[in-house]
């Protein structure tokens, strides 16, 4: 009888144990795969910053790179501060509208599974500034900039996030409902990143106003980028980082349903820009003018496709990605069109790729994946995802107007037309070249 017992003993405990070490080895795999999501989602940055010096004159790329550095730096520590607990810091008596806890990671230490979260999390806060920042450069004072950078990353962005990733945000809470019908489906970020970054993109450009000159058809081509193989390898930089942007936002990776969750958004992740890329490069070779070959469209096509497909990713299958990539293509030369009718000088065509684009991507779930109206599941997930774009667009446009116009008025936003001329690598940056001219 003893060993009867001993025996049952034995058995229970290694039972046990073998359920720890799943638990342990679920929570080392979820570990990894966040870590190398999150890594993917920071080179992102490197991303961004050869782009936008590609897309900027030769004599302001230290300015804009040192925009970029600021925005990563700064955005991480607001992200620590005030942003995280805006975004996720779920009370226990949450409300609909932003988060009131673990401010400066408070707790983390008591519960360290968190940490990864927030890494994964934190390099998509930077994002936004990056957009922002491309949109307005050459002609933004640092101070301004940085301003509105600790703004975005310590309120606008986190309090957007908390509506629609929290799990109790007014525009997704209990069992997937909102404020106005079913749960809002952005997987990844359309409009809870890229959105919300190219609002404030087309806010910011409108209340700095056009690089001088600009628009004075004797000098269109002084704006030309200074290094179209700069925009091309920013653009792979970044398709390659949102490997882990999109697949990595399953946010675990120990069972087989995630897995193939994973697997599929990266194939949707790699058709979309194809489809968008060629669509934007085939339209300015054929029927835009100057109807020839252009790089730089091409890639901002790539991109736009990328964004369009963000939010849909994991939700709509292969065929569909097609049709997202294709129409995403298409609302990315409308949109980069109508700001060049406007005269709204927008280096890098941040709105037409993140806003107009990350509108769209919301916007096409309404229509595809299992609930939108292609599917015969009515106009529902329409209503919500429009909804989501309009409260976002409210929401951002007006904060960022609140900050970028008092910034001009007191002078602290614009460079004067001297400073751009001689441009702001001579002017403000030591050395006073990006390159040097000797070996």
């Amino acid at each position: 009888m003893t060993n009867l017992t001993e025996l049952e003993a034995n058995v229970t405990r290694i039972a046990a144990d073998l359920a720890q070490a799943k638990v342990d080895y679920n929570e080392a795999m979820d570990t990894i795969w966040m870590l190398l999501a999150a890594l993917l989602v920071f080179f992102m940055h490197a991303g961004f910053s050869v782009l936008e010096a590609g897309c900027v004159r030769l004599k302001n790329t230290q300015n804009i790179l040192v925009k970029n550095l600021l925005v990563v730096t700064v955005g991480f520590l607001c992200w620590f501060f005030v942003g995280y607990p805006f975004a996720f810091g779920v009370p226990a008596s949450p409300n609909k509208f932003a988060g009131s806890t673990n401010f400066a990671m408070d707790g983390f230490m008591q519960n360290k599974d968190g940490f990864r979260f927030w890494f994964f999390q934190g390099a998509f806060c930077a994002t936004g500034g990056t957009i922002v920042s491309g949109a307005m450069a050459e002609r933004t004072q640092l101070k301004g900039f940085a301003i509105f950078t600790i703004l975005m990353t310590s309120v606008i962005y986190p309090i957007v996030v908390y509506w629609g990733w929290s799990g109790e945000g007014l525009l997704a809470y209990g069992d997937g409902v909102s404020v106005v019908g079913p749960a809002l489906s952005d997987f990844a970020g359309s409009g809870l990143v890229h959105m919300v970054g190219g609002i404030g993109a087309l806010v910011g450009a409108l209340a700095v106003g056009p690089r001088a000159g600009r628009w004075d058809e004797n000098l269109a081509s002084e704006f030309d980028a200074h290094s179209v193989p700069f925009c091309v390898l920013g653009t792979f930089f970044l398709w390659f980082g949102w490997y882990g942007f999109n697949p990595g936002s399953t946010g675990s990776m120990h069972d087989k349903a995630t897995a193939n969750s994973a697997g599929l958004v990266a194939v949707n992740t790699t058709l979309s820009p194809c489809v968008a890329g060629l669509v934007v490069f085939v339209l300015r070779a054929t029927l835009v003018a100057p109807k020839k070959l252009d790089v730089g469209g091409f890639c901002n096509g790539i991109l736009a496709g990328l964004v369009a497909i963000t939010a849909g990713c994991a939700a709509v299958q292969p065929y569909e990605a097609l049709f997202i990539g294709f129409f995403g293509g298409l609302v990315y030369q409308g949109a980069s069109m109508l700001m060049k009718k406007l005269k709204v000088d927008d280096v890098v065509d941040a709105f037409a790729v993140h806003g107009a684009t990350g509108f769209w991507g919301l916007v096409a779930l309404g229509f595809f994946g299992d609930a939108g109206a292609f599917h015969g599941n009515g106009g529902g997930q329409l209503g919500t995802q429009l909804f989501a774009g309009f409260l976002i667009t409210l929401w951002v446009g007006t904060l960022s107007a609140l900050i970028f116009v008092p910034l001009r008025v007191l002078g602290m936003l614009r460079l004067d037309d001297e400073f751009q001329a001689k441009g702001a690598d001579l002017m403000e940056h030591s050395p006073a070249k990006a390159y040097a001219e000797t070996a």
